[in-house]
């Protein structure tokens, strides 16, 4: 198995547990905050598919999902354009509200397709690419393709959390 093989496995884990934590639920329980300054599912989906769009765009030199494809005004945050989350207060996480599940899955798979469209692309050496020179030592492409695929599955886990939280004060 080559290393783009298993960056591809890595992020199809991801998409499936986005649908997975989804699944069945309403508007109130993706918006629901288990306490006054938790995250909802609704920011913690929206937040990994922003940093993988933007990362993933940045990256390959692709535009970003969010914009190229209006997913901004889909959501209608009213966040500036290229916010993907990072550093959001419990004001910003407010903001962050969804009318269904479709949309929040919606916009990752459309994220996901480029994803695997620019992993698929990928020689070995490629990884070896500096894609950010402002860290000592500088970032490769392969390091920063796991941090964003490690990045990802946390707050994924975080939000299935949130999702059992949530279910057992329902029952």
């Amino acid at each position: 198995m080559h290393a783009k093989d298993i960056l591809i496995e890595g992020y199809g884990r991801i998409q499936e547990e986005v649908h997975a934590v989804v699944e069945g639920l309403d508007p109130d329980d993706l918006n629901a905050r288990p306490a006054d300054d938790a995250n909802s599912i609704s920011w913690l989906l929206w937040h990994l598919t922003r940093v993988q769009d933007d990362h993933i765009a940045d990256a390959f030199g692709l535009d970003q999902v969010w914009l190229a494809q209006d997913w901004e005004k889909r959501f209608g945050l009213g966040l500036a354009r290229h916010d993907t989350g990072y550093g959001h207060g419990s004001a910003e996480v407010a903001k962050v509200r969804v009318d269904s599940a479709g949309l929040l899955s919606g916009y990752h798979d459309a994220v996901h397709e480029q994803t695997l469209g620019a992993l698929r692309s990928l020689a070995a050496k490629d990884l070896e690419r500096v894609v950010d020179d402002n860290w000592d030592p500088p970032v490769t492409l392969g390091v920063r393709l796991v941090s964003v695929l490690s990045d990802d599955l946390q707050h994924v886990g975080q939000a299935a959390y949130v999702r059992g939280l949530l279910q057992s004060t329902a029952a």
